[in-house]
């Protein structure tokens, strides 16, 4: 068969088959060979081994051209989209997902559903805007709306209990007061010193 006598390589192969040559030749010592290739004398030696016996060749992944054992079959594919198509109209791919789960007895991860939909031009990819923050308007008067914050702390630095400074501020004219207490509530218990 034509082209039987290509054989295909990464980088990382090939360096790898240069190391392991080296040390199928004695060049260098297998235990070389594993530093410097970040291997094990274990894999070193097996690695000899395949290109003792295949050659070149032996270097290379042995799953090089040959089908994922997780691919999908196209009856399924076209059965799922048909599905869609007639039953399932409008579902996104996470609830679509689980619904061929629940109901048709297909296991297909939502990601896979969703390129599916995407090549078929069933789904178009749609990214969600994120809401724009609408500023409220200040108010406008004095003591209309304050807003308030504690912060928990040892301030004393141990010469006295844990207190609470409270912050306030004033929204209509952002002033800024703030207050120990001995918690941080609505009732008033100021701490004095």
């Amino acid at each position: 068969m034509a082209g039987e006598d290509i054989i295909m390589l990464n980088k990382k192969e090939l360096k790898r088959l240069h190391i392991v040559k080296k040390a199928f030749e004695g060049v260098i010592k297998q235990v070389e060979a594993g530093e410097i290739l970040g291997l094990s004398e274990r894999q070193i030696r097996r690695l000899v081994k395949e290109v003792r016996k295949e050659g070149d060749r032996g270097i290379a992944h042995k799953s090089r051209g040959k089908a994922s054992n997780s691919v999908i079959t196209r009856d399924i594919k076209d059965k799922v989209i048909r599905l869609y198509r007639e039953k399932y109209k409008g579902f996104g791919p996470t609830l679509l997902s689980e619904k061929l789960l629940e109901l048709e007895d297909i296991k297909i991860s939502k990601e896979t559903l969703r390129n599916w939909l995407i090549e078929t031009g069933d789904w178009k990819k749609v990214r969600k805007s994120r809401a724009h923050r609408q500023w409220r308007e200040r108010k406008h008067y004095y003591g209309e709306m304050v807003q308030m914050d504690g912060s928990h702390h040892d301030w004393l630095e141990g010469r006295g209990p844990e207190l609470v400074l409270m912050g306030y501020i004033d929204d209509a004219t952002n002033r800024i007061f703030a207050r120990f207490y001995d918690y941080e509530g609505t009732q008033y218990r100021q701490w004095r010193v």
